[in-house]
């Protein structure tokens, strides 16, 4: 019998469902959706809104960085970040017919679990600096008039490349949810709602 890491689960025999997602997890993903959209469609006109979005993404990376070390199992940094080998040996599994099934995250979308925080992480980093600029948010008291971490000569082009390349890594992130829920043949999305996969 071949031997599957630890990430990894036979779903040759159907069974009851499993839980996968926890509650945080949950209302973190669909209230990043919710936040994010908010803040990317209110840039121009309602600047209000667009920094309390801006701030709400903050906190919700903040706490997804902390519940990828001491959350859940299946929410952990360890548990589907795995090596590129294994990244690209399961991208090769895919034009066969013996790909493995995940419990969790499969390699491709841990990794772009990781890439899309990075990004969210420039993105609010560079809000929160053109913010401070302006005299607003949490950094505004250490403001430093002529720096070039205030400079929006700097920071706006950084923040409007990481919104712009954000959009672009959502539109991968659900075509790849897709194709994984065909090749897998289970629900992503009612996963994400429900916090359970069935076996």
């Amino acid at each position: 019998m071949q031997n599957l890491s630890h990430r990894s689960q036979d779903y040759s025999q159907p069974g009851a469902s499993v839980r996968v997602w926890d509650g945080f997890i949950r209302i973190f993903h669909w209230s990043l959706v919710v936040l994010f959209f908010t803040a990317y469609l209110s840039e121009d006109d309602l600047q209000t809104v667009h920094f309390y979005a801006g701030y709400g993404v903050a906190c919700l990376i903040t706490f997804r960085l902390l519940w990828g070390c001491v959350g859940s199992h299946h929410a952990r940094f360890t548990n589907f970040v795995t090596s590129f080998a294994e990244l690209k040996s399961y991208l090769k599994s895919l034009t066969s017919r013996r790909v493995k099934h995940y419990t969790g995250h499969n390699p491709a979308g841990g990794w772009m679990v990781v890439l899309l925080l990075v990004i969210l992480i420039l993105l609010s980093v560079s809000g929160l600096f053109l913010a401070a600029a302006e005299g607003e948010g949490p950094l505004a008291a250490w403001y430093v008039s002529g720096h070039w971490l205030y400079s929006e000569s700097v920071m706006e082009p950084l923040h409007e490349f990481a919104a712009n390349f954000m959009i672009s890594l959502i539109v991968i992130h659900v075509a790849g949810v897709l194709v994984s829920s065909v090749v897998h043949k289970e629900n992503l999305i009612k996963a994400m709602l429900t916090g359970n996969k069935n076996r």
